[in-house]
């Protein structure tokens, strides 16, 4: 790789990177060639975009960003490293606890969601529990709906309960 390739592929890494709120890096080197095509298709079904990358262009590229948010992330990049990027932050999370079950790998060197950084394969349970935004929204919206739903139930019950008492009373008077 020429040098001029080299600040290239730095500068692409640096872009995307910069445009990514959410990203994994991860080691499937034991993976065959046709594993790595399945879980490369599996990334792609579920738009998460696989790069294996060299791990000294990548620190450069993150370093380029002159962002000290990603200082711990550098010590993922030992060994063979790929990156996932995602716009779910646990989609990698599934996507990698869904293909263990029939591989060893990948494993999960670290993760950077949200200005936050898991390192460690033992962090895909946690994870894979995160929500996403819309999941999130939901969940808020669902909060929001219950009092009022709880509300509109008692006022309709309670309109029930008063016309029962008022008979009750109208035909105790009458007899």
């Amino acid at each position: 790789m020429t040098k001029q390739d080299k600040t290239q592929e730095i500068q692409a890494l640096k872009e995307r990177f910069a445009n990514a709120q959410f990203f994994y890096v991860t080691d499937s080197s034991t993976l065959t060639v046709d594993q790595v095509n399945k879980l490369r298709r599996k990334c792609f079904e579920q738009g998460i975009e696989m790069k294996v990358v060299k791990n000294t262009l990548a620190v450069k590229a993150l370093k380029a960003l002159e962002d000290d948010g990603f200082d711990p992330i550098y010590q993922a990049f030992e060994g063979p490293s790929s990156v996932l990027f995602t716009d779910n932050p646990s989609a990698p999370a599934r996507l990698i606890k869904e293909f263990r079950e029939q591989h060893d790998r990948p494993l999960v060197k670290a993760a950077f969601i949200d200005r936050a950084i898991f390192s460690g394969d033992d962090q895909l349970d946690v994870l894979v529990a995160l929500k996403s935004k819309d999941e999130l929204v939901g969940d808020i919206i669902m909060l929001l709906k219950s009092p009022a739903t709880k509300l509109i139930g008692a006022l309709t019950s309670g309109g029930q309960k008063i016309a029962g008492i008022l008979k009750t009373l109208e035909e105790r008077a009458s007899a």
